[in-house]
């Protein structure tokens, strides 16, 4: 089984429902996944996947010393739910405007400049674990897709729900 980075963007009324109901957020994911599984997904798509590269993505972007944690969220949407490995997180809007913001000003060439290749696997960091080295380039197309998602989002004034499933 994979540990996968999931997103799905929420109106500000939606995220208060999911803070009440955090079963209500989980089904809205499922019907959005049902809804979207067979099609390529539009350019303001409410769900997205950073795939199994969010904890490279985690790296990258702690080394930049990047002030919004878009990998797990800031808040947590509720301790008691699990919704894969561990319970979601969350960004309220304002935080989401300027992950927006700080994500299309460092391209993802600026994200991997100067780092060895080397250094994800000592910091065992998944998928790979202790050794060898990463193809930092990897990442590129989901670090790519997470800033047009933030963009999207900021653009709707939308929170967003972040999970590893």
């Amino acid at each position: 089984m994979s540990m996968i980075g999931e997103y799905l963007r929420v109106t500000p009324a939606e995220l208060d429902r999911a803070l009440r109901d955090p079963g209500w957020a989980l089904d809205l994911v499922d019907g959005l996944r049902d809804a979207e599984e067979d099609s390529e997904p539009p350019a303001g798509a409410r769900l997205f996947s950073t795939y199994k590269t969010w904890d490279l993505l985690r790296f990258l972007l702690a080394r930049t010393g990047f002030p919004v944690n878009v990998i797990q969220g800031e808040e947590v949407l509720c301790e008691s739910e699990d919704w894969g490995y561990g319970p979601p997180g969350y960004l309220r809007p304002e935080r989401v405007r300027l992950a927006a913001r700080l994500l299309r000003a460092l391209p993802y060439d600026g994200l991997i400049d100067g780092v060895d290749p080397a250094g994800p696997a000592e910091a065992e960091l998944y998928p790979w674990g202790r050794g060898g080295s990463v193809d930092l380039d990897w990442a590129r197309p989901w670090y790519d897709g997470m800033t047009r998602f933030f963009e999207s989002a900021a653009e709707a004034d939308d929170a967003v729900l972040v999970w590893l499933d």
